[in-house]
C-alpha cells in the first residue's frame, strides 16, 4: 500500500527576512541571511524523516523578505509547494509585521541570530510581538551564546528547539485534511468511542468517517479482497504465527477445523480494514472501483465489543497486525488502528508515531501493583509499585522489544530502520492463543507477548472535559523485567492470553507524580498510549500548536518548549498553558 507521505508530501517553508533599507544595508545582509536559511534546510533535511523513512523537505523563499510583497510571494510559492510549518531566519532588524507569516494554521517559528553585529533579536521580539498582537502564536528560537556573523553552524540549543518544533509541525500539517474512520460505534459504553467530531474537526483539521461493522462482513462474503494477498497472508501466518494457550473449557474449544477457519477470517479481516483505510488499487480490477478508493484514512478504530464480538471473531489479530511493522508484505509503516473504536487513544497512536515513526502500544492502565501487595501475593517485594499495561487488542508486536540497538539492548526502531529479522523476532516471541470464550463468543485470536524491562516509554492520553475541551496526559518512564516466577503469578491474576507492558514512571515527589499510585491515581482514562523513547517535550510542543493544555506531565521545565504567546499569560508554566489554549481556541476553529 502506498504510504500519505508518498503521495502528499508536506514541505517545511523556510522565510530569510532582511532589512529591506537598499544601497547598503540589505546587500550588506543578503549573502549571511541566506545561508541561515540553506543552514536550517541542511539541518532539518538530514535528521526529520517522514513516516516512511525518507527525510523532510525543506522549500526556501526565492529571495531574501524585505517587505510585504517579498512576503506574498514567498506565501504564494508555500501554497504551490505545499508547505505546511514555517521556519523564519534572520541576522538582522527586519520590518516586523511587514515581513511575518500571517497563515493562520501554519506552524511558525523564528529564529533569531545572536550576534553582535546586528540586531537579529531585536527583530525576533518585534516580529513575535507582531505575531502575538494578530493572534498568530509563534515559537521563538534565540541561541544562548554570542556567535560570529561569519559563523555557519547552529548551536546545539538552537538545534532541538528548531528539530522540536520541525518534528511536532510536521504532525500538525500531516494530520490536515485526513481522516478518522469508526468501524462501526460505541464499544461497551466507552467515552472515547463516542466520536468528538467537533474535536477531531476543529483541534486537528481532520474530517471523520464513518461504516458499520457490516461493511466488513460484506465484503467477506462477497469475497471483495485480493485473493493473491489472503493466499500469500496465509502461508505466511502458518510459517511464522505460533499459536499458544487454550484458557477455554472443553466445550468452548474450537476443533482444527474451526481454527483454521478462524485464522482465515482474520487475515481476510486485516486485509479489508487495511483497504478500508487507504484503499486497494487491485480491488478496481475486480470490478471494484468505489472500494478501491478507500477512506483516506490516517487513523481508524474498530468498535469490535460487543455486537460484533458476541457472534464474530474479535479484532486482536487484526489490530496488533496493522499497528505492527512487519507482515507477509514485509516491512512497512504502521497503520493506525484503536481497538473498541478508541478515538482518543487513536489520536495519541497516531502523535506517537507521527514523532517517532515507530510502532506503538496501546494498552488498558490496568493495575497498580504496590510492593506491599506485590510482596502478599508472590512473596518478592520489589523496590517501587508498577503499574501493569495490558490490552487484548492493538498493541504492536514491536512493543516486544525484539528490535535490537548495535548494542544488542532492546529497542522499538522508527519504521525505516526495522529489518525482517526484527520482524521476525518480534513474531518468534509472540503467540496467538484462542480468545477468552467468555469475553469473545465470536472466538479470535489474542496476541500474547511480555515487553523487555529497561526500555524508555512516555505513556500518554488525550481525554475531553465538558466546558474545557480536550487536555493531554503525559508520563514518562520505563519498561521493568520482574523475576519470571512473579511475572507468572501476577499475569495469571488477570488476561494471560494478552500482551504486558511493566510500567514504572519517572517520579517527582509532587502532586500526580508523588509516587507510582499517584499517577495511575490521576490517569484520566482506561486506556493509554506507550511511545518508545522519552518524546513528552514534543507532546508539550505539539499540544500547544493544537491548543491543547497538557494537565499532567513529568517533564523538566528546562524542556518545555511553546509558542512566545504563552509568556504573556503569567508565570506559572501550567497556568500559562491553560489560559493560552483557551484564548487563542482551537487552531482551525
Amino acid at each position: 500500500m502506498t504510504s500519505f507521505t508518498q503521495t502528499n508530501r508536506i514541505k517545511i517553508g523556510i522565510r530569510p527576512t532582511i532589512d529591506g533599507r537598499r544601497m547598503g544595508v540589505r546587500e550588506s545582509l543578503e549573502e549571511q541571511t541566506m545561508r541561515m536559511a540553506k543552514s536550517v534546510v541542511d539541518l532539518l533535511q538530514t535528521h526529520i524523516h517522514y513516516t516512511d523513512g525518507s527525510f523532510v523537505e525543506c522549500v526556501i523563499a526565492d529571495s531574501c523578505i524585505g517587505g510585504v510583497a517579498e512576503a506574498a510571494a514567498c506565501a504564494d510559492k508555500f501554497k504551490r509547494e505545499n508547505v505546511g510549518l514555517t521556519i523564519t531566519v534572520t541576522p538582522c532588524w527586519c520590518y516586523g509585521s511587514e515581513t511575518i507569516d500571517m497563515d493562520p494554521h501554519m506552524p511558525k517559528a523564528i529564529w533569531g541570530f545572536n550576534g553582535t553585529e546586528r540586531p537579529g533579536a531585536v527583530y525576533l521580539a518585534a516580529a513575535l510581538a507582531g505575531h502575538s498582537q494578530l493572534g498568530l502564536p509563534a515559537f521563538s528560537i534565540y541561541g544562548t551564546e554570542v556567535q560570529e556573523a561569519n559563523d555557519t553552524n547552529i548551536p546545539e540549543d538552537v538545534k532541538e528547539k528548531l528539530l522540536r518544533f520541525a518534528r511536532a509541525g510536521l504532525t500538525v500539517a500531516t494530520l490536515r485534511g485526513k481522516s478518522y474512520l469508526s468501524i462501526g460505534s460505541v464499544s461497551m459504553g466507552i467515552a472515547s468511542s463516542i466520536v468528538n467530531q467537533q474535536f477531531f474537526q476543529e483541534y486537528l483539521g481532520m474530517r471523520n468517517e464513518y461504516v458499520d461493522m457490516t461493511e466488513i462482513k460484506r465484503r467477506l462474503d462477497r469475497k471483495i479482497y485480493d485473493q493473491e494477498e489472503v493466499d500469500l497472508a496465509l502461508s505466511w501466518v502458518k510459517q511464522y504465527c505460533q499459536e499458544g494457550i487454550d484458557v477455554n473449557s472443553q466445550e468452548n474449544q474450537r476443533t482444527p477445523e474451526e481454527r483454521a477457519e478462524l485464522w482465515e477470517n482474520v487475515v481476510k479481516m486485516s486485509i479489508i480494514t487495511r483497504d478500508l483505510m487507504v484503499g486497494n488499487p487491485k480491488l478496481a480490477k475486480l470490478n471494484f472501483a468505489e472500494e478501491a478508493l478507500g477512506h483516506n484514512a490516517i487513523a481508524a478504530g474498530f468498535q469490535g465489543q460487543r455486537h460484533w464480538t458476541d457472534h464474530l471473531p474479535n479484532g486482536d489479530f487484526m489490530e496488533a497486525m496493522l499497528n505492527s511493522t512487519y507482515d507477509w508484505n514485509g516491512v512497512r509503516p504502521p497503520y493506525i488502528l484503536a481497538t473498541e473504536n478508541d478515538s482518543l487513544n487513536a489520536v495519541c497512536m497516531l502523535f506517537g508515531n507521527q514523532l517517532t515513526g515507530q510502532a506503538q502500544i496501546f494498552a488498558d492502565v490496568r493495575t497498580y501493583w504496590s510492593p506491599e501487595s506485590v510482596e502478599r501475593v508472590t512473596g518478592w517485594k520489589p523496590e517501587s509499585g508498577f503499574i501493569h499495561l495490558i490490552n487484548s487488542g492493538s498493541a504492536a508486536l514491536d512493543g516486544t522489544g525484539q528490535h535490537k540497538d548495535a548494542n544488542g539492548n532492546p529497542t522499538i526502531k522508527p519504521a525505516w530502520e526495522v529489518t525482517e529479522e526484527d520482524g521476525k523476532r518480534c513474531l518468534a516471541h509472540t503467540r496467538w492463543c484462542p480468545a477468552v470464550h467468555e469475553y469473545f463468543r465470536g472466538g479470535g485470536l489474542s496476541s500474547q507477548f511480555l515487553t523487555q524491562g529497561g526500555m524508555p516509554f512516555t505513556m500518554h492520553r488525550i481525554n475531553l472535559i465538558k466546558g474545557l475541551g480536550p487536555v493531554l496526559q503525559i508520563a514518562e518512564g520505563w519498561s521493568i523485567d520482574l523475576p519470571e516466577q512473579v511475572h507468572d503469578i501476577l499475569n495469571k491474576r488477570t488476561n494471560e492470553t494478552w500482551p504486558t507492558t511493566w510500567f514504572v514512571p519517572r517520579l517527582t515527589g509532587k502532586g500526580a507524580f508523588t509516587d507510582v499510585y499517584s499517577v495511575m491515581a490521576n490517569w484520566g482514562a482506561n486506556h493509554c498510549v506507550a511511545t518508545y523513547g522519552h518524546v513528552g517535550a514534543d507532546l508539550i510542543t505539539l499540544a500547544s500548536m493544537l491548543r491543547i493544555p497538557v494537565c499532567m506531565h513529568n517533564i523538566e521545565e528546562r524542556n518545555i518548549f511553546r509558542p512566545s504567546a504563552w509568556n504573556g499569560f503569567g508565570q506559572d508554566k501550567e497556568g500559562q498553558d491553560y489560559r493560552a489554549c483557551q484564548n487563542f481556541g482551537p487552531l482551525y476553529k
